[in-house]
């Protein structure tokens, strides 16, 4: 198998079909595109809990593994209330060092009113370079869960921020010796800051209250990987306008520097949401100051079709992150 997740094949045939064991609180389990399991905990509440491990870099890896976490649980609709850590660090890592993973791990709480609830720490030979897992606790009320597979023919596509956020961030903090050898430090310095924009929490508050039927944050596999999960878990296709796609100039320099495709780069803090009510959310996101277009529309059928002017492609299932390619 290559590097990052596996294929949507794997996943099914290899995880998803051996779970068979089920319990009637279980309301959302495991499922492509589903990035939550939502659990009904009274007659009208449900708790809502992902995790997440941080395994494609080390650099800022406490702000990233926290904001992915609540960025899952947030694209669900719920507020998220507290996490749970699993941090593995290698063979001679000095306690430094993990002060500093978790000063980075509170500062994002603090923000973002969540509580480290409990975990695990160990120095271990299994690891190369540190590993932190997140898993988050969410509550909500039950009538207001938001599935991926809430997707609907005639609705439309919003994407906040830009496509390869945070791939661009990761590679800018890791590969500077190599781009400063093109590109200028202030460029560079200012690829490193699209780690600010990682969290998708304001912008779900936002579509909860102009009312959305889906949301998913992108995460790896990039902005084509997200479109292909919601298309799948709702059993929905797609039309989308390739140049409607945000894309910052830093993330196209650094791409056509290593090679990558942008919109299959890992894309934390970029959200993509499905709704009746598009240009009125549009308009909302940008009077907060987010980012925000409309991509595109859910059509019936399974065709997931990317148009680039009068060319059109169909999209195919995530492979492995063109992060991959580049750490």
């Amino acid at each position: 198998m290559n590097l990052g997740k596996i294929s949507e094949t794997v996943l099914k045939r290899s995880v998803l079909n051996q779970i068979k064991h089920r319990r009637e609180e279980v309301l959302v389990g495991p499922a492509v595109g589903e990035d939550c399991s939502i659990l009904e905990i009274g007659p009208d509440e449900v708790v809502v809990l992902s995790t997440d491990p941080i395994t494609g870099t080390a650099k800022d890896i406490g702000t990233f593994a926290v904001n992915i976490t609540a960025n899952d649980i947030a694209s669900n609709g719920a507020e998220v209330i507290g996490i749970m850590l699993s941090i593995l660090l290698p063979d001679g890592t000095e306690e430094a060092e993990l002060r500093i993973i978790m000063n980075d791990i509170e500062e994002v709480c603090r923000k973002l009113k969540i509580e480290v609830i409990g975990g695990h720490t160990e120095v271990t030979k299994a690891v190369n370079q540190p590993v932190v897992t997140v898993t988050g606790v969410g509550k909500m009320k039950k009538d207001e869960i938001i599935k991926t597979a809430g997707a609907r023919p005639g609705q439309e596509i919003v994407m906040t921020k830009w496509a390869g956020l945070e791939g661009t961030a990761i590679i800018a903090a890791a590969k500077e010796e190599e781009l400063v050898t093109k590109y200028t430090i202030s460029f560079i310095e200012n690829a490193k800051k699209m780690i600010e924009y990682i969290s998708v929490v304001p912008e779900a508050m936002i579509a909860r209250a102009v009312g959305v039927t889906s949301m998913h944050d992108v995460t790896e596999g990039g902005v084509f990987g997200a479109l292909w999960e919601i298309g799948a878990a709702s059993k929905v296709g797609l039309e989308v306008d390739l140049k409607k796609i945000l894309l910052k100039q830093e993330t196209v320099e650094i791409c056509e520097f290593f090679d990558l495709n942008p919109y299959l780069l890992i894309s934390s803090g970029c959200m993509l949401m499905i709704t009746d009510n598009a240009n009125q959310l549009v308009e909302r996101l940008k009077a907060e100051g987010i980012a925000a277009s409309v991509i595109g529309r859910i059509t019936e059928g399974n065709d997931r079709i990317i148009l680039n002017e009068e060319e059109r492609r169909f999209l195919e299932p995530p492979k492995s992150d063109e992060l991959y390619k580049v750490m």
